[in-house]
């Protein structure tokens, strides 16, 4: 007889990762690998994905997790073709992606990226699990989000997202900070719109400590140095490391797929999905809402009252996700 302590062994998941030898996917494997995204039983494969110029750094990527014996990884596999990379997968993180240079506008960033996901788009289509969960994190990442499912038609639109968690995080933190209390006592701050700094931290339903948000601070902060601070804090780490957020991405990316996967445990977080037209945002558009996770499935909480100045920040959203997808009209 097996020892009643010991644990059914699970069957691996393919856990597939692209621009993995970049910054972000190199904070993000060791925190896949650990358990620390789908759970501390569950074993996974990694199919990790680079250009061709970066194998070189993926290979000795790889080097390092091998060195890292973690019990849940069964096997790794580096490649630079997407189907390959893809095949088969439960779970893809959309990483990889053009950087912003200094003389890019977000328009010129859009064109660049969007030939790239048109290809991973094609690729999830044909190899990938039917019940793959796809989570975008290379910028802009809504419309590039839009882009990978309009060219995956035989795979649920509702199957793409994009990751708004790094600014809800940033929100939540912030408040922390602010109130001096732990991160873990600041719940349901969530954003809506884009992954850009129009971007609307919603502090409505937060609480602190068990206090309504919208009483322990005051509406000039709320309104004012919190928004600000939020929707300027990638640059603001740039100036202050000369980089770009990688191990807090990672972490995000890390809390928006364990939710998906294992649920958010009744909390609102937030996801960008293609809209069915909550809360009048035009259908399609990859736009974050305030949701909830339970049995692998994203819900969104589509009961809540928006006052004057959230439907100004929804509106502007919306605007700027219409100019980018109009942008990108000719790959979707």
């Amino acid at each position: 007889m097996r020892p009643a302590a010991e644990k059914k062994i699970r069957t691996p998941i393919r856990v597939a990762v692209t621009g993995a030898a970049g910054n972000i996917g190199y904070a993000l494997l060791w925190r896949i690998a650990s358990g620390d995204c789908f759970g501390v039983h569950q074993p996974v494969i990694l199919q990790l994905l680079e250009i061709p110029p970066g194998m070189q750094r993926l290979d000795g990527v790889i080097m390092e997790l091998r060195d890292s014996a973690f019990p849940l990884v069964h096997d790794i596999i580096g490649t630079d073709d997407p189907k390959i990379a893809f095949n088969e997968a439960e779970a893809i993180f959309l990483v990889g992606s053009r950087p912003r240079t200094k003389d890019m506008d977000r328009a010129d960033l859009v064109a660049a990226n969007g030939p790239i996901f048109v290809g991973q788009g094609k690729a999830i289509d044909a190899v990938a699990s039917r019940n793959v969960k796809v989570l975008t994190v290379g910028n802009p990442c809504n419309t590039n989000a839009l882009i990978a499912s309009a060219n995956a038609p035989g795979i649920s639109s509702r199957q793409f997202t994009a990751m708004t968690r790094l600014d809800q995080n940033r929100a939540v933190g912030l408040m922390a900070q602010h109130a001096g209390v732990p991160a873990s006592k600041v719940h349901d701050v969530f954003i809506w719109g884009n992954h850009a700094n129009t971007m609307y931290p919603d502090p409505r339903f937060g609480t602190v400590d068990g206090c309504p948000a919208t009483e322990l601070f005051d509406s000039d902060w709320l309104e004012g140095s919190f928004l600000d601070t939020v929707a300027t804090r990638g640059k603001a780490i740039i100036m202050a490391r000369g980089a770009s957020s990688a191990a807090s991405a990672a972490s995000a990316a890390v809390d928006h797929m364990r939710d998906w996967w294992l649920g958010s445990n009744g909390r609102i977080v937030s996801v960008s999905l293609p809209s069915e037209g909550w809360y009048g945002v035009p259908e399609g558009l990859v736009f974050s809402f305030p949701c909830r996770c339970e049995d692998g499935e994203v819900i969104v909480v589509d009961d809540l009252t928006v006052d004057a100045f959230a439907q100004t920040k929804i509106d502007e959203n919306v605007k700027a996700l219409l100019e980018e997808r109009d942008a990108v009209s000719n790959l979707l």
